[in-house]
């Protein structure tokens, strides 16, 4: 092969590997900057350009909302550097497992319950918190619905320990960082008798030896609630009852990156669910209309995800992402 011909055909491979936009570089570094993003050299190559494509999705359908196709917008987050296989394995850790003896609420007629509810205006909800690389966020669903609950009977609001829960129920069928059920992580409370504060048992994001203390304990629970699966029966819980501990599908790019809307996801299943969440409320946009109402979730991954921690996922509209497959609450 001629030297001329030898460097063409090297140029030509180079050429063929992909380079960064040098246009989004102020954005890249700004971005890294933000969420303390480090990378070796090589690393560094790889993370860009999953960022890049992440970064095209995001544009492409925020120019998609401003025409009218989305009711919600997205945006880049601490999850840009991820694909969405990282991004499931790393922060869902729902596993769907009920147990025996709970009580069930059924579905219900709801023709006298208000057309909105936030229990954030009512005192009983926690600030958002971040579960960091552990898939945790089980645990920070049960601590949601408990808090709430020794708020409605205590009338003080008590960060609990959700590093307790990671630590202390693997008794009860749970798996600490790899994952756990909201109902095994009730029962470990109940078990126990009590589940520590936040301030005395805090959080680290990853697994630890159990530590826990009964002098250290705010919480107890008494039994366990399972809400039937539909939606009306759900409204009835977090009208009546409070902040209700529930699992929804995040299976796609457009969950990781939402900032603000109604989330609907035409592909999201109603039965396959991963994540669990805190419902703290429900409403509507606007004028009130089919495609307007909404449920309020509180999530666990950071006040820069969504509306500072919060969505708005889709109401009344074939149980969307799964929200009332499965959920419950504590009694105290």
């Amino acid at each position: 092969m001629s030297l001329v011909l030898l460097l063409t055909f090297c140029l030509g491979m180079t050429s063929a590997a992909p380079r960064p936009d040098a246009s989004l570089d102020v954005q890249w570094l700004q971005w890294k900057i933000k969420y303390e993003k480090k990378y070796s050299m090589s690393e560094e190559e790889h993370r860009r350009a999953i960022w890049e494509k992440n970064m095209q999705i995001i544009e492409l359908h925020n120019k998609e909302y401003s025409e009218g196709k989305h009711s919600y917008t997205m945006e880049m987050n601490a999850f840009g550097d991820l694909t969405n296989t990282e991004f499931m394995t790393h922060m869902n850790g729902f596993q769907k497992q009920t147990i025996n003896k709970v009580k069930l609420l059924q579905k219900r007629q709801t023709p006298d319950l208000p057309k909105s509810m936030d229990w954030r205006e009512k005192g009983y909800v926690t600030p958002v918190k971040d579960q960091g690389s552990c898939n945790s966020c089980w645990a920070f669903s049960v601590t949601g619905a408990l808090e709430g609950q020794m708020f409605q009977k205590t009338g003080q609001l008590i960060e609990l320990s959700t590093q307790n829960l990671v630590d202390c129920s693997q008794a009860q069928g749970n798996m600490g960082c790899n994952g756990g059920s909201i109902e095994y992580a009730f029962q470990y409370v109940k078990d126990n008798r009590g589940l520590n504060t936040e301030d005395s048992y805090p959080y680290e994001a990853q697994d630890g030896p159990c530590r826990h203390k009964p002098e250290n304990s705010t919480a107890n629970v008494t039994g366990i609630v399972m809400v039937s699966p539909h939606e009306n029966a759900l409204m009835h819980a977090v009208a009546t009852v409070g902040p209700i501990s529930a699992a929804v599908d995040t299976a796609f790019v457009s969950f990781r990156f939402y900032k603000e809307g109604i989330y609907y996801e035409p592909k999201c299943s109603n039965t396959s669910v991963s994540h669990a969440v805190l419902v703290v409320g429900y409403g509507y946009e606007e004028e009130e209309s089919n495609n307007n109402h909404y449920w309020l979730i509180k999530n666990s991954w950071g006040k820069f995800w969504g509306i500072d921690g919060y969505m708005k996922i889709a109401k009344d509209r074939d149980n969307h992402c799964g929200i009332a497959t499965i959920s419950s609450y504590p009694t105290v």
